[in-house]
């Protein structure tokens, strides 16, 4: 379905973790309009991605036009939009990878907070080994399953979301600037996503749901939040106003 979540389970997190930088570079130089192979010759010719080889460049096409060209309206804000703290673009990549993959979307947003309100932070690749392997579609190898793991961890630091010394890792909230939060409301608008607006898998992953949202989300410029019990009304911009 366009502009909505991904349901089904897929490898693609094995091969390209969240590539922030990468990301950009995309965002920068994509033109929608071309595709297929005249995109990767022009994405290998102009080194869009640096000396990456010609495979590795196909692969990196491969997963971002599953994370970004799905979503038009978000991709055409992405290549205009240039924000100005250094802590928003890990959470836009992090927020399309959660859209683009369930189980980072599940990861992010339900285990790692879990640990998180559970007093448990540490946990170490077998912790998430088991996770993995507990889910019920998830019919993988264990190799395949150390394979998640440690990408959904790498991708997971790469966000802010994760510690990234060596050793037993902990779970973490990252800082969300406005201008990153302005971005995920309006994105949400457009996409077809489970959970509430004061409450989703895209919220929970950084530390902000119900309550602890409210007061951000009132705050926000070009975003009119109000909440009356469990009854809710939030209309924003759209996201070609972002800049």
């Amino acid at each position: 379905m366009p502009n909505a979540e991904v349901d089904a389970f897929h490898t693609r997190i094995l091969r390209v973790t969240l590539a922030v930088q990468e990301s950009r570079a995309y965002w920068e130089a994509v033109d929608p309009e071309v595709r297929g192979a005249a995109r990767v010759e022009r994405a290998f010719s102009e080194r869009w991605f640096g000396n990456k080889s010609l495979a590795r460049v196909k692969l990196l096409l491969s997963n971002f036009a599953a994370r970004f060209d799905a979503y038009p309206d978000a991709l055409a804000a992405l290549r205009r939009w240039r924000p100005t703290d250094p802590g928003t673009r890990p959470l836009l990549c992090h927020w399309h990878l959660q859209l683009s993959d369930p189980l980072y979307r599940a990861f992010t947003g339900d285990w790692l907070p879990g640990r998180i309100a559970e007093g448990r932070k540490e946990f170490d690749r077998d912790a998430v080994a088991r996770w993995v392997s507990a889910h019920p579609d998830a019919d993988w190898a264990p190799a395949t399953r150390y394979g998640f793991a440690t990408k959904l961890i790498r991708s997971a630091a790469e966000a802010g979301l994760v510690s990234s010394a060596q050793g037993p890792r902990a779970a973490l909230i990252p800082r969300v600037p406005d201008e990153a939060l302005g971005y995920l409301v309006r994105l949400l608008q457009l996409v077809t996503h489970a959970g509430a607006w004061e409450d989703n898998l895209y919220l929970r992953s950084v530390g902000l749901a119900h309550d602890t949202v409210d007061a951000r989300l009132r705050r926000l410029p070009d975003v009119t939040y109000r909440r009356m019990g469990t009854l809710v009304e939030l209309h924003a911009s759209p996201l070609g106003a972002l800049g």
